[in-house]
């Protein structure tokens, strides 16, 4: 039971709460937990996603499984083009992972209210974003049952790994981030957690939520501890948004390769990460806001916030497209001048322009306040997004390697059933988790919601929830106990 009296406690908002954060459907604290547990629940409909998922998954397995047995030569690698659709979707869902840490993290520390009910999923998305990343550098060997040679160790070859290779550099960027989002992720999971463990019948699940809980009992210590290692987390976490992309740019930016050799890669590459993973957490969100009734949760202001912020990254990765083609330019390199051109004019013009509608021209109409305040359009729009920045990375990758500096290297490149059905597979892999989570463990953050849910507990004399577990006072900075 919890040790605070909290009939006796005085809440008062943060003075950095705005209209987006109000849930003025939502009227008590029983209403939340419930409405959020409900989507715990398992349907058919569920079921049905899950088996599409699966089957994906399967299929990228069976293609993987005879790329091993017929060598990469199956996976469309020709020269001089030897990255392909491997290493674009490596970056790819890199990137996707980005945006997690940064709803969780850097808008937290800023205070932006509107994280409060997309969070959740974002955080999971970035977890499970970076385990589909991490198959990649695995996927791209030829003899992956070697992978372990990548760590970091001298092991019974007597000798240290390649330290400049950037599958090494990878090596290091995809176990931080996936360490750290991991647990910054189940911090704040443990409140929920104590909710189920409360609510669960079943004695074996209860036992499991009683370990993963801690033995949580909502006391006000618990909550200081939790505020602290929270906060911390968050603090932590900003950085990676900054260091783990740059390292995977630099994958690229060390080579002396047209298009590749430039500083300008590792702001772009963080810019775009968070560009892309916005569009993924609008993918995610709006049909679960949907499907789990959840629209008085994840209110129109607070699709509207995200928008806002998604058309900014977007400015902001037009703004790099720019500058990429004034300083090949301006440099007054011909081999330079030579690859832009063919890049956007030349051989592969088609990925070039869809990589520019998709990343920085359809994204203006984001500036109209009722298209983002249109649920169809930003999800529409947010497919776009994804398609694009996968592209993205194509641009990158396959124009450079295949218009080196030699004219009689260039050559090109075409991707194989091999390569899309991986990609594909890894698309299942993703998904596969993402519908086993929402199923296991709340798809919102009950704690923080319902800092937010009724306006009754801004007053001195709040009325103790009936389950003495869930009221959050003090929760994260958003409350403050006087």
């Amino acid at each position: 039971m919890s040790t605070m009296a909290p009939d006796r406690i005085e809440l008062r908002r943060d003075n950095t709460a705005t209209a987006d954060v109000q849930l003025p459907a939502v009227k008590s604290y029983t209403q939340a937990t419930d409405e959020i547990l409900d989507t715990l629940r398992v349907t058919k409909a569920w079921f049905a996603g899950l088996g599409v998922a699966v089957l994906c998954l399967l299929i990228g397995g069976t293609a993987w499984a005879y790329q091993i047995y017929m060598g990469l030569g199956v996976a469309g690698y020709r020269p001089p083009v030897m990255w392909g659709v491997y290493i674009i979707t490596f970056v790819f869902w890199i990137g996707i992972g980005h945006a997690g840490t940064l709803i969780s993290a850097i808008l937290y520390l800023f205070r932006a209210g509107f994280r409060t009910t997309i969070y959740r999923c974002a955080e999971a998305m970035t977890v499970f974003a970076v385990m589909t990343a991490g198959l990649f550098p695995i996927l791209h060997l030829g003899r992956p049952w070697k992978f372990f040679w990548l760590i970091p160790y001298p092991h019974w070859r007597l000798i240290w790994p390649q330290f400049k290779s950037p599958l090494v550099w990878d090596v290091f960027a995809v176990l931080t981030y996936l360490t750290v989002s991991a647990t910054f992720l189940f911090i704040g999971l443990i409140p929920d957690i104590a909710v189920l463990r409360d609510r669960e019948t079943n004695p074996v699940r209860k036992q499991i939520f009683g370990v993963l809980s801690f033995g949580w009992r909502n006391s006000d210590r618990e909550w200081r501890h939790f505020a602290r290692a929270y906060l911390f987390l968050a603090a932590f976490s900003t950085p990676l948004v900054l260091s783990v992309h740059s390292v995977v740019s630099f994958d690229f930016a060390m080579a002396n390769l047209p298009g590749w050799h430039t500083t300008i890669f590792p702001p772009y590459f963080v810019a775009g990460a968070i560009f892309s993973g916005m569009g993924m957490v609008f993918t995610i969100i709006i049909p679960v806001r949907r499907w789990f009734k959840l629209k008085h949760y994840v209110t129109i202001n607070v699709l509207d916030a995200g928008a806002k912020l998604c058309l900014f990254t977007s400015l902001v990765v037009g703004c790099a497209y720019l500058t990429e083609f004034f300083i090949a330019w301006y440099s007054g390199s011909e081999v330079e001048q030579s690859y832009f051109w063919n890049r956007v004019f030349g051989q592969w013009w088609w990925a070039a322009w869809i990589m520019l509608t998709c990343n920085a021209i359809l994204p203006l109409l984001l500036f109209s306040q009722r298209l983002r305040r249109n649920t169809t359009f930003l999800f529409t729009l947010s497919i776009f997004i994804n398609l694009g920045m996968w592209y993205e990375r194509f641009v990158i990758i396959v124009p450079s390697m295949s218009h080196e500096f030699e004219p009689w290297k260039w050559g090109p490149y075409a991707p194989t059933y091999i390569d899309w059905a991986i990609l594909l597979g890894s698309f299942g892999w993703f998904s596969m988790w993402f519908l086993l989570f929402i199923k296991q463990l709340p798809v919102l953050a009950i704690a923080e919601v319902k800092e937010i849910v009724p306006p009754r507990m801004r007053h001195a004399h709040a009325e103790p929830d009936p389950e003495g577990h869930s009221i959050a006072p003090g929760l994260i900075g958003s409350y403050e106990v006087r």
